[in-house]
């Protein structure tokens, strides 16, 4: 990995074979019940953040002010519990999705943006989507069908994968869950009967997560094949595709050349980065 004065960059030469990729054991959460996407009051949250203050004092105060208009002080609680999960483990990602969520860049964007992070903070929401979604994308099926999508679910309880015992209820309780998140990230489309909606993902979006991603994989070539662009339903060559335009876009910069991958940012960290996309 080299840096240059642009920035954070990346150069390497491809591999020959293709770059395996270790999962740890799923153990599934039923928080989603919960959860959803929380798309409104995540907004509401960043809006109110204070990047001064520690995240203690931004939950303590977020509870004190009632920020979300809730009439119950335990959902307050558990949805804060849930954005603790999401965004704020990592400081970085904390101060970026402030920084986007309170000036001018696309909604769109961020609503992927949240989803991603999201999906990497939750094993089941992940997984709903990599394992159940993905393969049924590639037959070209569309339709979701929910018994399935249940029945999927039932599998991975009988395998151990789950944190106790779901019962038929909780599974179809957990189901509907999932199913009514995905549709608000907008991996979804449909209120009663759902399908897998169109393949869409904002170049100002992917441009942030693959600037993410990259903290994790220095490799180009390997950042290309990771399994996360399967949250978006992405292959490699829709990657590159949109490689490509976020260097039109000025994004960043992308060439190859043979087997060398050369990938450059025009900021070094993912706050700065964010207040450069924020400022576009």
């Amino acid at each position: 990995m080299t840096t240059t004065a642009r920035g954070a960059s990346i150069e390497d030469r491809t591999a020959a074979s293709k770059p395996k990729q270790t999962r740890t054991p799923a153990r599934y959460s039923s928080r989603i019940i919960k959860a959803g996407a929380l798309i409104g009051d995540t907004k509401t949250l960043l809006a109110h953040w204070d990047i001064a203050a520690s995240v203690a004092e931004n939950i303590d105060r977020v509870q004190r002010e009632n920020v979300f208009g809730k009439a119950s002080r335990s959902r307050v609680q558990d949805i804060l519990a849930i954005f603790r999960q999401r965004y704020l483990i990592e400081a970085a990602v904390t101060k970026a999705l402030v920084t986007l969520g309170r000036g001018t860049f696309s909604a769109a964007a961020l609503d992927k943006i949240l989803y991603f992070h999201s999906a990497r903070a939750d094993q089941l929401l992940y997984d709903a989507v990599a394992e159940i979604l993905v393969p049924q994308y590639a037959q070209g099926l569309v339709d979701i069908n929910p018994l399935n999508f249940q029945r999927s679910l039932s599998k991975w309880v009988t395998e151990g994968k789950t944190a106790g015992h779901w019962s038929e209820s909780t599974i179809e309780r957990i189901s509907r869950g999932l199913l009514a998140a995905l549709r608000d990230f907008g991996v979804l489309q449909g209120v009663i009967n759902k399908k897998i909606a169109p393949l869409f993902l904002p170049v100002e979006a992917f441009a942030y997560i693959m600037f993410y991603l990259k903290q994790h994989q220095p490799s180009g070539a390997k950042l290309i094949e990771l399994a996360d662009w399967k949250l978006f339903l992405l292959e490699r060559n829709d990657v590159e595709r949109l490689l490509f335009e976020a260097h039109q876009h000025e994004l960043l910069e992308y060439h190859v050349a043979g087997s060398v991958t050369r990938l450059t940012f025009p900021a070094g960290t993912l706050p700065e980065y964010a207040n450069a996309l924020a400022q576009r």
